[in-house]
């Protein structure tokens, strides 16, 4: 029964990372929006899903926009700062993250937000979508977007779209499989990860012969050979720093033998009840993995206290999911789209409104599958090369009044892998919030809107620029940031396959207040500048006394640190200042003698 009927100029379905980015956008905009989610924490991937070590993105020149802001704000809110994993240089209390998206949204009075409430049909009017209704309540909109975790609304409005692979023969994708067989069949989509947070409760077993940590029980179907060999390689400590965040929290979100989970994955789109009982079934997984590691290495650790909103307060919110329902959209990205141009370090741009430089990564249990790679080195370490994502792939190929915001958008099944990121999609939502409020300024429709005044929009926001060009040297506080990325917008035929723009050297311009205060937090240290490869770097310290003789790697997420230590001479004495990461053995370098 419908008891209320809501009408706005935008509205968002779906809490998620692009969800949550495209209302706070749209608001700010100036459009009258509605944001309703499934659960009470906002930021799916990033906060209500638990994988608070967030991938890509983490180059300077890419912390821009909702994503950049995210990480100040988070910089400011962490006690103890965000250097706690290996696996990626932000981790962080997923509670954290939450308050800072409640924050944003509350301080927006045209942004309404209605939690605990799921879609169950959409309206129509010919070809446009007009409105969306939820237990007890109908509304309607200008512009919806589908920020579901699994494109529900794809379905519900029967909009075309894809699930599962898609062959060689449809876009010549080189890592598509030529055929169906056994892999596609088993795992249509990449894996989900149901993530559980532990807990280290300290030694007290080993100095009173109590046990510290509460007993996990295994969930049903118990079966430890599911997880033997989890951490053969790494060692058990290296393997609990994976994922390790601040006081002594450790996020499992583990791949090798761990906690991934794809049986029968196709049920998340069957039926109500069937997704029910994949997502209970993921969670066991978990369950049982966390039982195992415990059973494992000792009852030091056990299930977290006090992190999500809910009993028992260790799991996540719902499942990490890598894939969903894939719209059908204008534009396509195809592998072609994410890999580096021949003899670049970049892929080739068309009508960006969003970057992204993570690694193709795909997942399913207990098999590896190759793919093209886009990796390379730079500052230090590995990291992606970057690509962009085209504005026509947000939208439906026949559809009005709709845009897509999350991990639906026209992406093939292989290039999904590099496209469902944290920051990529927290971007992708920040670019549709806008291109709703501009199509309701406008009183056009999304397809018609022209995409030069998007991407003007986004470059020019008043309160979170985004990069929608990559540029390696270019960072944000540049003050020729917004020159380069015009540019390039006029003359694309231009765009450097290096990635870096010839813009003068960093010598030139000061640090902005976003840098001083990175080099600000820093610490000092002296040492001996060892140059191991093109982009292998390590320190012995000599100064200070506290950190003599140790060895550490040298990375860096800066252009013009990269510069230097690129040219730096072997076995100098170095004086520099940085961030040291334990878990990771690496200095964060921030600020280095002569630059």
């Amino acid at each position: 029964m419908v008891n209320q009927t809501y009408t706005a100029d935008v509205l968002v379905v779906g809490g998620g990372t692009g969800g949550t980015a495209a209302a706070i956008q749209a608001a700010r905009r100036g459009a009258k929006t509605i944001l309703v989610s499934e659960f009470p924490w906002l930021g799916g991937m990033l906060t209500s899903a638990g994988v608070s070590a967030p991938d890509g993105n983490e180059l300077e020149a890419f912390q821009t926009g909702l994503w950049g802001a995210f990480l100040q704000e988070l910089r400011q809110r962490q006690p103890g700062g965000l250097d706690n994993s290996w696996v990626s240089f932000f981790s962080y209390n997923p509670r954290i993250g939450a308050e800072i998206f409640a924050d944003w949204v509350q301080e927006l009075p045209n942004l309404h937000w209605i939690s605990g409430q799921v879609p169950i049909e959409v309206f129509r009017q010919g070809d446009s979508i007009t409105g969306v209704r939820f237990a007890g309540f109908v509304v309607t909109a200008k512009i919806i977007l589908d920020g579901t975790e699994l494109g529900d609304l794809l379905a519900l409005a029967e909009i075309a779209y894809r699930w599962g692979w898609e062959l060689q023969s449809e876009w010549g994708e080189p890592s598509a499989p030529v055929a169906f067989n056994s892999l596609t069949e088993r795992y249509p989509v990449q894996a989900p990860t149901y993530v559980v947070i532990m807990q280290d409760f300290g030694e007290a077993m080993s100095t009173t012969g109590v046990a510290s940590a509460p007993e996990i029980p295994p969930a049903p179907n118990y079966n430890p050979s599911q997880f033997t060999g989890a951490w053969d390689g790494y060692g058990a400590e290296t393997f609990l720093n994976y994922g390790r965040l601040p006081n002594g929290l450790f996020m499992m979100n583990w791949p090798i033998c761990g906690n991934d989970y794809g049986e029968g994955v196709g049920r998340l789109i069957k039926s109500d009840v069937s997704r029910g009982e994949f997502i209970q079934e993921s969670r066991w997984h978990s369950q049982n993995f966390a039982h195992f590691i415990q059973n494992q290495l000792g009852r030091r650790y056990g299930l977290a206290e006090k992190v999500f909103p809910h009993i028992p307060t260790a799991f996540a919110l719902h499942p990490y999911y890598r894939e969903s329902r894939r719209l059908v959209g204008l534009t396509t990205v195809r592998e072609q789209d994410i890999l580096p141009i021949a003899g670049g370090r970049v892929a080739s741009i068309y009508e960006a409104i969003a970057v992204g430089n993570y690694a193709n990564d795909h997942h399913y249990p207990n098999v590896q599958f190759p793919l093209q790679p886009k990796s390379i080195r730079w500052g230090g370490r590995w990291t992606g090369t970057p690509f962009t994502i085209p504005y026509s792939s947000l939208i439906p190929a026949t559809t009005d009044g709709f845009l897509v915001c999350e991990k639906n958008i026209s992406v093939s099944h292989i290039a999904n892998g590099a496209t469902r990121l944290q920051p990529v999609v927290m971007g992708i939502g920040q670019a549709a919030g806008m291109a709703a409020a501009m199509c309701v300024e406008l009183n056009c429709q999304p397809r018609d809107l022209p995409v030069r005044a998007l991407q003007t929009a986004l470059l020019e926001d008043n309160r979170s620029k985004a990069a929608i060009i990559p540029l390696f040297n270019l960072p944000p506080n540049h003050s020729d940031w917004l020159h380069w990325q015009l540019y390039y917008l006029n003359n694309p035929q231009a765009y450097p396959a290096s990635g870096d723009c010839p813009c003068p050297s960093w010598n030139h311009y000061p640090d902005s207040t976003f840098g001083k205060g990175l080099i600000r937090e820093s610490n000092c240290f002296q040492g001996i500048f060892y140059r191991f490869d093109r982009q292998e770097y390590r320190f012995t310290v000599t100064a200070p006394a506290a950190y003599q003789g140790q060895n550490w790697q040298l990375v860096t997420l800066r252009s013009h640190i990269d510069e230097q230590l690129h040219a730096y001479p072997n076995e100098q004495l170095v004086t520099l200042w940085g961030h040291q990461n334990h878990f990771g053995n690496w200095l964060l370098v921030e600020h280095l003698n002569g630059g």
